[in-house]
């Protein structure tokens, strides 16, 4: 077992149990999210919402697993720079902003280097 191929393997677990916390969140607590998402004039909340926790969790199970990991991750960064422009934009937001650049930084490594040897 090769040490980048372990370092590899924690990268992807450390960037992917954001998403997942993320969509834990949204599916416990809909309604609150509904709302917050209503408060930052989103149509189709309901169906936005339900769009986001399947692509947190399949981006992030992708991820974690090494399988079809780009695809997943590729899926995720589209979901980030939309959150991001939508949620994280404002004079208050600079902390999540930089976050999620930092996370976006994550996701396009993993694009371009994939995986690594521990995955599906």
């Amino acid at each position: 077992m090769d040490t980048d191929d372990v370092l590899s393997l924690v990268g992807r677990l450390f960037l992917a149990i954001i998403f997942l916390a993320s969509a834990f969140g949204k599916i416990t607590n809909f309604d609150g999210t509904l709302q917050f998402m209503e408060s930052h004039g989103m149509p189709l909340a309901n169906f936005l919402c339900v769009g986001a926790i399947l692509v947190e969790a399949l981006g992030a199970v992708a991820i974690i697993l090494g399988y079809k990991t780009r695809w997943g991750a590729a899926g995720l960064a589209a979901f980030l720079v939309a959150a991001t422009w939508i949620f994280h934009t404002g004079p208050d937001q600079r902390i999540q902003l930089l976050k999620n650049l930092a996370i976006l930084g994550g996701l396009l490594n993993l694009i371009a280097q994939g995986p690594g040897g521990i995955s599906l």
